[in-house]
């Protein structure tokens, strides 16, 4: 898929629909500058959090709200999101502006947030394929230098001490998905997650860290300017948390291991003929910008990212086999499920080694 602008970025009708007039008296009384009248469409992502583009004649916003109907306690809390974004605003992480939060279920059926529509482009590709070969590197360090300030701001100074439970983050991560893996009995036993889930709570270096982490950091969920390397807003905060910033990293350094067709990633390409870093120059780039010599044990970072990837295909496949699957995509998002085992069991092998990327940049 092709970079576009994010005011252009695949909005159209409105399936879930809402009282549209009860949110414009909302967005008079609550949104400065707001006048009618207003136009919503509605994003085709946003599938776990309904997402809407609102456009009056001088201002475009974007809505964000909980999907309709029951809930499992903790997920679709777009409040929460609204909290880390408004958190982040003063700091040098790129966000979108929040303008509005309401928690009044009555307005409009659930809670929601408006903020400021960012315009810019969006890149579905982790090659850049869209930009000049010479530029690419640009675009990736752009990306270095926003995960590392995001992994540096000080939780407690900007009011989110309590945004997550601090430390032990792979110790509980890890039995987490174990538990999840081994309680869907549908999906079946592999013997590669039986070797990491017997592996990987010994394996954890010691020492610990705990930052903001966004989760989900990739290429595809950050708008970048029109027309040059910089990162304007980092969106779709849903799974941030308090938690060590290397699993935050690695998540998204698995862009060089990562098969494209099951996750934005430059799988089996040669990144320095797409003139874009290497992974030990990613790697390296990042410790230069967060004070670390390197990071020790690297590989163990990138199997436990493939793992918790893995035991999350694993659910999909469970619920694909018992006809419970919400996606369209779920089935052959089931049957990448033993390929990301593969991988994390590579990342293992290569740990077990002692081997690993060299992040000296030396």
């Amino acid at each position: 898929m092709s970079a576009d602008t994010g005011a252009n970025e695949g909005a159209s009708e409105v399936r879930t629909r809402f009282d549209e007039a009860a949110l414009a008296h909302w967005m008079a009384d609550n949104v400065a500058g707001f006048a009618g009248p207003l136009t919503v469409e509605q994003f085709k992502g946003g599938q776990s959090n309904p997402t809407y583009r609102l456009t009056t004649p001088d201002a475009r916003y974007v809505l964000r709200r909980k999907p309709a109907g029951a809930l499992v306690k903790g997920a679709h809390d777009v409040l929460r999101e609204a909290r880390v974004l408004c958190a982040l605003a003063p700091t040098p992480v790129p966000v979108p502006p929040v303008l509005g939060v309401c928690e009044d279920d009555g307005v409009i059926g659930t809670a929601f947030y408006v903020m400021t529509l960012v315009d810019g482009r969006i890149f579905w590709d982790a090659s850049f394929a869209e930009v000049p070969q010479g530029e690419r590197a640009a675009y990736f360090d752009a990306m270095n230098a926003t995960i590392a300030a995001l992994h540096q701001v000080d939780p407690g100074a900007v009011g989110l001490a309590d945004y997550g439970r601090p430390g032990n983050f792979f110790a509980r991560q890890i039995a987490r998905w174990t538990r999840q893996y081994l309680e869907d009995t549908d999906a079946g036993r592999d013997d590669g997650m039986d070797a990491l889930i017997a592996w990987l709570p010994d394996a954890i270096p010691h020492g610990d860290e705990t930052a903001i982490v966004h989760g989900d950091f990739r290429c595809d969920n950050m708008i970048f300017h029109p027309t040059r390397p910089e990162v304007l807003a980092v969106l779709d905060w849903e799974l941030s948390t308090l938690g060590h910033p290397l699993s935050d990293f690695a998540y998204h350094a698995t862009m060089y291991r990562m098969p494209p067709d099951i996750v934005a990633g430059l799988g089996g390409a040669d990144p320095v003929a797409l003139g874009l870093p290497t992974e030990a120059d990613y790697v390296a780039a990042y410790c230069a910008r967060t004070g670390r010599d390197g990071i020790p044990h690297w590989d163990f970072y990138i199997a436990f990212n493939f793992f918790r990837l893995a035991a999350i295909f694993h659910g999909i496949k469970g619920r694909a086999i018992r006809g419970t699957a919400n996606s369209a995509h779920a089935l052959e998002r089931a049957a990448a499920y033993p390929r990301l085992v593969a991988l994390a069991m590579a990342a293992m092998a290569t740990a077990r080694g002692g081997g690993s990327v060299d992040t000296s940049g030396g």
